[in-house]
């Protein structure tokens, strides 16, 4: 048995220790945002938070979660259903196109943002080359990054459910 907080709610699984993290929260918890992208932890299509921290699910082991606090991109978003800031900023930025690697892209930014609220561009690009996009459009995400950087990040986080 696996116990740990996910999106601001208590969950226990009885699994095999070693699933990945990312089957668990897909197939048994029903919350299908966080995508299988290359399971080896290259892609960043599975980026979640763990106690705060951008970890691929892919390769984390549902054991190692235990009395941990996960968010996924569910969780992302306001507990009253707003849009987090980094949400609002993809669709001002027209950042997805067909989508696939976005609930990752931007958990990893949502990640940046909460250790260094007022990136460079060699920051922004450093903190996101582990997300691969296959539409390209890394200069999108950076521009939707920036738009909420230099806002406090904590008053982008206020009402989400971040742990």
């Amino acid at each position: 048995m696996t116990t740990f907080k996910l999106n601001g709610e208590i969950r226990t699984v009885d699994t095999d220790p070693e699933t990945p993290a990312l089957w668990v929260i897909r197939e048994q918890l029903d919350l299908t945002g966080t995508k299988f992208g290359c399971g080896m932890a290259q892609c960043g299509a599975c980026t979640i938070h763990v106690n705060g921290r951008a970890q691929r699910a892919c390769i984390t082991p549902i054991a190692s979660l235990d009395g941990a606090s996960v968010t996924t991109i569910e969780g992302l978003k306001g507990t009253d259903g707003s849009l987090h800031a980094l949400q609002q900023a993809w669709i001002d930025q027209q950042v997805p196109q067909c989508g696939y690697c976005q609930s990752g892209q931007l958990m990893s930014a949502a990640a940046l943002l909460a250790d260094n609220p007022n990136p460079s561009d060699a920051d922004i690009d450093t903190a996101m080359r582990g997300n691969v996009c296959r539409c390209g459009m890394y200069r999108r995400i950076r521009s939707a990054i920036k738009q909420v950087a230099g806002a406090s990040f904590y008053d982008a986080m206020e009402g989400s459910q971040n742990g």
